[in-house]
């Protein structure tokens, strides 16, 4: 794990995200909750908001260290039988819902061959099998949440799989 995945993952905050809050308004909407599927759930302050609200998750990330920080957060007994982790990747079902980001191809770091960009066309068409309820694309120069500056190009999204 580089260390830069320790100084991300100190500097995040506890809240939850702007994107993963419109999906549960969707989901709330429609009356539903059950198991949701954290991809990427990093430290899992996204995971932690959805089990306070009593969904069941399974955290997934590519870094030990992820879950690690997860499975020490102060999780109540009920939180914690509700919580399933995996270091590995995974797909959505029909009718489950994805909320996050998608970096853009103008991202300063785009040049990086451990991560992945994409341009709007190609970003949308990653998402052909979902029904978007939101989108929204972003570029700014701003600052990393470890502080870094830094040119953003990112895609946020809250879609529904078909």
């Amino acid at each position: 794990m580089s260390a830069g995945w320790t100084r991300y993952y100190d500097a995040t905050g506890e809240e939850p995200r702007e994107t993963l809050l419109l999906a549960l308004e969707k989901f709330d909407a429609e009356n539903r909750s059950g198991l949701a599927v954290d991809l990427g759930c990093g430290a899992g302050r996204d995971t932690a908001e959805l089990l306070r609200r009593g969904w069941s998750v399974l955290a997934i990330d590519g870094e030990e260290e992820a879950i690690a920080r997860l499975k020490r957060r102060a999780l109540t007994d009920d939180e914690r039988v509700r919580l399933g982790t995996q270091i590995a990747a995974s797909s959505l079902r029909e009718g489950g819902r994805f909320s996050g980001q998608l970096f853009g191809n103008r991202d300063e770091w785009a040049n990086d061959p451990a991560l992945t960009f994409h341009a709007r066309t190609e970003a949308e068409e990653l998402l052909d099998a979902f029904e978007l309820e939101h989108f929204s694309e972003v570029e700014e120069d701003s600052t990393t949440a470890i502080g870094d500056p830094k040119h953003w190009h990112v895609f946020h999204v809250v879609a529904r799989r078909r």
